[in-house]
């Protein structure tokens, strides 16, 4: 009889990989919506023309899309470096002392609820089909083939960045200058609520949540740097 499996259930082979993509994804995306959204609604406020506009617009675009990949792509790596690092560890572990190690692997199950002598013969078992991939799940919550990618978070963000960042970039410079801010500031609050509800349904966590957050930390963003660019715009003007 075939195994039940459940579509809905995240499960661990996807799962790793899916939540690194998930992440990297939206936070640029967030990112990129929210902070050229602050910087065009800024600039706009201070009275800038379309022309200046798009420039600080664009190059907001740029430098957020190349800095929030370089920061994943460190970030990341750093975490695979850890993960390399424990699994060669725990590699010359099981090549210098076998049985403390398999002892160690029953322990973890028998604390997981296995009887003594049920858990002695799955980590036995595990140890002999292959003692590094048991222990490195089991220990360390790692999978040796799914080790996390910094190319994949890297890219994700750059483009998620990016095309967060059309959004107010688009809506700021076409309209007429009287609704330029109303309408990058409508534009914004769209794409952070449906930002909130891809993340939610993704993560399969509650939408209303996540809309809430999206929208009010973007919401302050744009009053914050709204205001700083007026107050600039008096000062200078």
């Amino acid at each position: 009889m075939a195994a039940m499996t459940h579509a809905d259930e995240p499960h661990h082979d996807s799962l790793a990989g899916r939540l690194n993509w998930l992440r990297a994804g939206v936070l640029g995306a967030n990112d990129g919506i929210v902070s050229t959204a602050g910087l065009v609604v800024g600039v706009a406020g201070a009275g800038a023309d379309r022309t200046a506009l798009l420039a600080a617009g664009v190059a907001g675009l740029v430098a957020g899309s190349l800095s929030m990949a370089g920061g994943e792509y460190v970030s990341v790596s750093t975490q695979r470096d850890t993960e390399r690092a424990a699994l060669r560890l725990e590699a010359r572990e099981l090549r210098e002392m076998p049985e403390a190690e398999e002892r160690e692997l029953a322990d973890i199950y028998r604390d997981k609820g296995l009887s003594e002598e049920l858990a002695a013969k799955v980590a036995h078992e595990l140890t002999e089909r292959d003692a590094l991939r048991a222990h490195a799940e089991a220990e360390l919550r790692i999978d040796p083939d799914e080790l996390t990618n910094p190319w994949h978070a890297a890219w994700a963000s750059f483009a998620a960045f990016a095309v967060g960042a059309l959004l107010p970039l688009v809506a700021v410079v076409l309209p007429p200058t009287a609704w330029r801010v109303w309408t990058c500031a409508a534009a914004v609050l769209v794409g952070l609520a449906l930002t909130g509800v891809l993340s939610a349904r993704l993560g399969a966590s509650r939408v209303g949540p996540a809309v809430r957050r999206n929208v009010i930390v973007g919401s302050l963003t744009m009053i914050v740097t709204y205001y700083v660019g007026v107050l600039f715009g008096v000062t200078v003007g």
